[in-house]
């Protein structure tokens, strides 16, 4: 009985393979040009007979990665896998310069290779190149995961971003698809008239939402600054300055706590509109989100796991009052009431519920009992101002802004409102968040002075929105969690 082939035997077999190419000459050459990809190819001649063929040749160069072979004493099969797809190919010793078919027959499955000839129908009608030219281009020293199970531990899949890529196609698809959906995006708003702009990712003044910031430390200013955790401050100078139509997608930080639904380091669209409001803001997200379903996934229904949400309806829109008192199934007045508040708090056990002003009470009680449950597409508005330092006080009552927040399949995918354009407010409620912060609220913002002076030359009235463009993936595709959708999602060291 054979020994077991470990992990380790195999590499050292390869690395002989590489000891044998280095001793010919270079074994990384970089002088074989494709000019055709898989995907293409089947598009152009996947219905072709083989008549059509002999009677005018189709000549390519293909190469990718060796996954599947079929080495045979004269005559073999490979599958080549390029960044569009598969592509098979015959390769028989007759018709390659001498010695190009033994050393063919020391490729592994992973290594890299290009191959030249001529289209053909294989006797089952694969689309395939019968060789007169093959090249290992880069020899590959650790054997691919397993070809039936490919890379199934999901941890494994996240560390190992790049081998995950190669053996599993659907979530190589993910990643095609979210790269679709940021160049939809930016058409979107380049035909909009938008300008796409960059603003600081390292702040001195921690602002523009509530969260826990990352520091860090810059040595030659000695002065600690935050990676940001919004854009939205610096967006609104922009605004003040006379660029009425901005939007950024880039990074923000947030040190908080890793879930499916949230990662440290995530991916936002941040815009800022003047001469609007928060419902001109609601209906320009769903010209958006149909656009995106139609140009990316090819039709305004998305099918995400078990749910299927029609882009191209209006979203259903509800107050956060009403939509806690229909789920609670008591009556708005209800949670108006401090004492009703602490009671339900208290059921609920929302953590320090004493301690809560009644507009935080509110946002914590959503957060447990209806948030989870909004799977249509719903805009929540009507806001506590309290909860909302950056957004407009309704004319008609000051205890709640002109805010949404957009969810979808239980997530919050974006949140907007009419901007806060009152310099004295804004100052105001600045103080109220310093002080919050001197109470022990570490996701207080705190005293923007540069930017209460910007509103002082005067912010046009507007409206903005900022969009998870990872939750906006997960929902196109399906994915259930957010690490689905990062190609490097933060992990723990490993041991």
């Amino acid at each position: 009985m054979s020994e077991k082939i470990t992990e380790n035997d195999l590499v050292a077999q390869r690395r002989a393979k590489l000891d044998e190419l280095r001793s010919k000459g270079n074994a990384y050459p970089n002088d074989f040009r494709r000019d055709s990809l898989s995907k293409d190819l089947h598009l152009a001649h996947g219905d072709k007979e083989n008549e059509e063929f002999e009677e005018n040749p189709v000549l390519v160069a293909v190469a990718g990665r060796v996954v599947l072979q079929r080495v045979m004493g004269k005559a073999s099969f490979i599958t080549l896998q390029d960044m569009d797809g598969r592509l098979q190919a015959y390769i028989r010793s007759n018709d390659l310069p001498e010695g190009q078919y033994d050393d063919f027959k020391k490729w592994d499955l992973g290594d890299i290779a290009g191959v030249s000839g001529k289209l053909f129908k294989t006797k089952t009608g694969e689309l395939t190149v019968h060789a007169d030219t093959v090249k290992l281009l880069t020899k590959s020293l650790r054997p691919l995961p397993e070809k039936h199970a490919g890379l199934v531990d999901v941890e494994q899949r996240y560390r190992k971003r790049y081998l995950d890529l190669i053996t599993n196609e659907e979530n190589l698809e993910i990643f095609k698809i979210r790269s679709k959906v940021v160049a939809e995006i930016r058409n979107f708003f380049s035909n909009e008239s938008y300008l796409e702009v960059e603003t600081p990712m390292m702040h001195p003044v921690l602002g523009g939402a509530a969260a826990k910031p990352f520091t860090t430390h810059h040595n030659s200013l000695n002065m600690d600054l935050y990676l940001r955790i919004a854009p939205e401050l610096y967006l609104k100078r922009l605004v003040v300055g006379g660029m009425e139509k901005v939007f950024e997608i880039n990074r923000n930080f947030r040190n908080e706590g890793l879930s499916t639904k949230h990662n440290p380091e995530f991916t936002m669209l941040e815009y800022y509109t003047a001469y609007a409001d928060y419902e001109d803001q609601m209906i320009f997200i769903e010209r958006l989100f149909k656009s995106i379903s139609e140009k990316v996934l090819g039709s305004t229904v998305v099918e995400s796991g078990d749910q299927n949400y029609d882009f191209s309806k209006p979203f259903k829109r509800q107050t956060l009052i009403g939509s806690i008192a229909e789920k609670l199934q008591i009556p708005e007045s209800n949670l108006k009431d401090i004492d009703h508040l602490q009671k339900i708090g208290k059921d609920l056990h929302v953590e320090n519920y004493l301690q809560l002003s009644p507009g935080k009470l509110q946002f914590e009680i959503f957060e447990k009992v209806v948030e989870e449950n909004l799977i249509e597409p719903t805009f929540i508005i009507g806001y506590p101002t309290e909860i909302s330092p950056l957004s407009r006080a309704s004319d008609e009552d000051p205890d709640f802004v002109e805010r949404f927040e957009l969810f979808v399949g239980g997530k919050e995918i974006a949140n907007g409102f009419s901007e806060l354009n009152d310099p004295d407010d804004q100052a105001d409620r600045f103080r109220k968040q310093v002080e919050q912060k001197a109470s022990g609220d570490d996701e207080a913002m705190e005293y923007d002075e540069d930017y209460v002076e910007a509103l002082e030359y005067g912010l046009p009235p507007c409206a903005g929105v900022g969009i998870g463009i990872d939750r906006l993936v997960m929902l196109l595709t399906g994915a259930p969690s957010i690490r689905d959708v990062i190609l490097f999602p933060q992990l723990k060291i490993k041991d």
